[in-house]
């Protein structure tokens, strides 16, 4: 068994920001942390976005801590400019992360610190920072009719960019930022889109300033206050209404009809008799915290949720969660694993070795 002082699952930007701050504070890869990450090569969840989600699209990616992301080309796909800096970065500061390894179970070991399961063997930890993500677990609703569709569905996980449906009648699903990403560069090759949302999505117009920002992470922060499911900060934000989109909108695009009530083999039905046929439809439907792992040590609140205070799980103070919650932005996963690095630090009375 692997004895260390702190283990981190997970290299995206909340596993990198963690470890980077362990490393500042003293602590030795390999000797005192370890990073375990599932995918197999440097980007996390960055690395599965489809092609045409160019650098120059991305919303909101702040550089990781200590290591500016600069001259990137914005026409390059997003999972290349992001995965190469995220591999440059590990290798700067030699944080020496092991992949591709599944973290199975996390579970009490003995004298009071935490057995790691992993699909390479077993680590023994007085401390877990926990940086899954989301994107190993894409939320499908259930409607019924979905085995009778003869048409192709698929989650923005699986999204290949759109020209595998040039010609094709595309239903997206869906009222979040990747929905409208979708449906404005399908739409340029489908014979028809249609946009179908759960909510009436809501549209931003004004500035989004620093104090709009912190009153969003704050609404999300008091769901994982009281042990409820996180929501996406983008969820309360709105989205942002660009020239592209308010073209689209004019053009018919951008026009959502309320969620269907089933689908048909040939496409979706509505209670009031209304039908729209389809080719393929495409759900847009958002992700849940990777945690299955963590079940083990019944951290669950009744609401569903982890019960968070800053990054600590309230009901066991060795675990961390980062990029959980309102953590869940590039700027928000850099603060919290610094956050967690300084309540760690506090909890194992952490003194580096010598030399």
């Amino acid at each position: 068994m692997n004895k260390v002082e702190a283990v981190v699952v997970g290299a995206g930007q909340a596993g990198l920001s963690s470890a980077y701050h362990l490393r500042r504070n003293g602590f030795e890869p390999e000797r005192d942390f370890v990073v375990l990450d599932r995918a197999p090569r440097p980007g996390g969840a960055w690395q599965h976005r489809w092609p045409t989600l160019t650098y120059g699209r991305v919303h909101g990616m702040h550089a990781l801590p200590g290591m500016p992301l600069t001259g990137a080309d914005d026409a390059r796909p997003s999972s290349e400019v992001i995965g190469g800096y995220f591999a440059d970065y590990e290798d700067a500061f030699g944080l020496r992360v092991r992949r591709p390894i599944v973290v199975r179970a996390v579970r009490e070991g003995d004298g009071g610190r935490l057995r790691v399961e992993t699909s390479q063997g077993v680590w023994s930890t007085r401390a877990l920072i926990n940086a899954t993500g989301t994107w190993d677990r894409p939320f499908w609703p259930r409607y019924p009719g979905q085995e009778l569709f003869r048409g192709r569905q698929l989650h923005t996980a699986q999204y290949p960019g759109p020209e595998e449906f040039a010609g094709q009648r595309v239903m997206v699903v869906g009222g979040g930022t990747s929905a409208v990403q979708h449906l404005l560069e399908i739409a340029e090759v489908a014979a028809a889109t249609t946009w179908v949302t759960r909510r009436p999505p809501v549209f931003r117009t004004g500035p989004f300033d620093e104090t709009h920002g912190r009153d969003a992470v704050a609404l999300v922060e008091e769901r994982v206050r009281r042990g409820l499911p996180p929501q996406s900060v983008v969820s309360v934000t709105g989205l942002p209404m660009t020239e592209a989109m308010r073209r689209a909108e004019e053009a018919g695009v951008l026009r959502p009809l309320p969620m269907f009530d089933r689908l048909t083999p040939t496409g979706a039905a509505w209670a009031d008799g209304t039908e729209t046929a389809a080719d393929a439809v495409l759900w847009a439907t958002g992700f849940r915290a990777a945690l299955d792992h963590l079940a083990p040590l019944h951290l669950r609140e009744p609401g569903g949720g982890i019960r968070v205070e800053g990054t600590r799980a309230v009901r066991d103070p060795r675990v961390h969660l980062v990029g959980y919650g309102p953590s869940a932005s590039t700027i928000g996963a850099n603060r919290a694993g610094r956050e967690a690095v300084r309540e760690i630090r506090k909890l194992l009375e952490f003194s580096p070795a010598p030399g």
